[in-house]
């Protein structure tokens, strides 16, 4: 689910009619960070571009403005009209079922877009969350962008399949190795190994981990074993260095809550793990706070769906949860990102629609919240123990201190060109202090090369 939350949007002042890539001023640079400026937003291709030798984006004939953001940019007017307040999939079936109205622009873009996967786990449908987006369309949003002053650059070190979709995590194992998590389609590879020379290792297809519904998150642990999380398939698989599959939490197909003392041990929409110091599982759940859950669903596995963490021992073992319920101090309202500061072991949680982190102890009980200025996609800890965030589709990756203060940017915002991203996401750093990142909307992997040491 993308929303953008129309009360954090509005009080930054984000909401901006204009969608073209111009910039105001530079704010003047404070004590402890750079100057930041106002960027427009970029159209979502949605995961479809062709990328070339290089992490170059092929882009379509009819240029930059022919892209469908999310599919249905060339069908706002008509989904104004007829699904109001409906985005993404919804808006997509809803334009379906009202083909008879629509501009002929509208059902030549829907003729041209390929079949939506079909999902075996039950759909967001009537809850508050559902279908009801409100705020300014993404593509009119103003983003904030900071002035970059890190020494960076940029370079795309593997080619991903030919036709595949965005890139949703990336981790470095121990050995070196990067494991690319790619959103492709049914029967391709999604998950693959390339060795410390980016060349291609071995790939991991669907006879072994099955369909994953919608790639989301990436973990290593202390083994080097690789953990994946399939958002909507609502399981994570724990995958062996050599390729295979240890462990599966969660029941793939069956969307629900973890009830320990009923024995359910359901899943929804698991987004991102992280491993505490002596090696427990900490998840975190819900792209959005969906409680009361589905009204339409006659499912009592399936009752609760509030956005959370879920602590586990190494084994699987349920430990604890803990629940967001969106509003007020120690609240949230999605688990974008987690991540265990390697320093006295708290778990950092990147709430992305509010535009904060909220932080906790190892079991559970709330530290504080801290307030940004962009969209939290993830949040991580670099091998010194510094803190890193991505902006999702602000398109950078930011160094923090522990008060919420940027101390250096990564990345040239929104956009499709050299150190652009539509949408940062899950990030990682190899053994020479370069950082890596994918893109949720293109098939690329970027590596940022940390300048030299003096």
């Amino acid at each position: 689910m993308h929303r953008q939350s129309c009360n954090a949007a509005m009080a930054f002042g984000l909401i901006f009619t204009a969608t073209t890539l111009t910039f105001s001023q530079p704010a003047s640079e404070g004590p402890h960070s750079p100057g930041w400026f106002m960027r427009g937003s970029a159209p979502d291709p949605g995961g479809r571009l062709a990328v070339g030798p290089g992490g170059r984006v092929l882009m379509p004939s009819g240029g930059i403005g022919s892209l469908r953001g999310g599919a249905l940019t060339g069908c706002m007017a008509d989904a104004a009209n007829f699904c109001a307040g409906q985005t993404g999939l919804g808006a997509r079936g809803c334009l379906t079922q009202n083909t008879d109205r629509l501009s002929l622009g509208c059902k030549t873009a829907l003729a041209a877009l390929p079949p939506p996967t079909v999902s075996s786990v039950p759909q967001c449908g009537h809850s508050p969350v559902c279908g009801n987006r409100l705020g300014g369309a993404r593509s009119e949003l103003q983003r904030v962008t900071w002035k970059q002053t890190m020494g960076y650059t940029y370079t795309y070190p593997v080619d991903m399949p030919q036709g595949g979709g965005g890139v949703s995590a990336i981790q470095i194992d121990s050995k070196g190795n990067m494991w690319a998590f790619q959103r492709n389609a049914p029967g391709q590879p999604q998950l693959f190994k390339f060795g410390p020379d980016r060349k291609l290792i071995f790939s991991v297809g669907d006879d072994v981990i099955g369909h994953q519904e919608k790639a989301h998150g990436m973990a290593v642990d202390a083994e080097d074993n690789v953990w994946i999380c399939d958002a909507n398939g609502s399981t994570i698989m724990k995958i062996s260095p050599q390729g295979k599959l240890l462990m599966t939490l969660g029941v793939r197909g069956k969307r629900g809550d973890w009830d320990e003392a009923k024995g359910q041990r359901l899943l929804w929409q698991p987004l991102q793990l992280a491993f505490g110091r002596n090696g427990d599982i900490y998840i975190g759940e819900g792209h959005g706070n969906e409680s009361p859950n589905d009204t339409d669903l006659d499912d009592l596995a399936n009752n609760l769906g509030a956005a959370r963490v879920l602590h586990l021992d190494k084994t699987g073992k349920f430990i604890s949860q803990w629940y967001g319920n969106s509003v007020g101090q120690g609240k949230f309202s999605m688990v974008h990102g987690i991540a265990v500061d390697p320093g006295n072991g708290n778990v950092w949680l990147a709430d992305r629609e509010e535009y904060r982190l909220v932080v906790y102890t190892a079991d559970g009980k709330f530290v504080k919240t801290v307030q940004m200025r962009n969209l939290m996609c993830t949040v991580a800890f670099d091998p010194n123990g510094d803190l890193w965030v991505a902006s999702g589709q602000d398109g950078q990756l930011l160094k923090i201190d522990r008060n919420g203060n940027v101390l250096g940017a990564v990345g040239n915002g929104m956009g499709f060109g050299e150190g652009e991203f539509i949408e940062s996401n899950y990030l990682t750093w190899d053994k020479q202090g370069n950082l890596y990142t994918g893109d949720t909307s293109v098939g690329r992997v970027t590596e940022m090369v940390a300048p030299k040491k003096k």
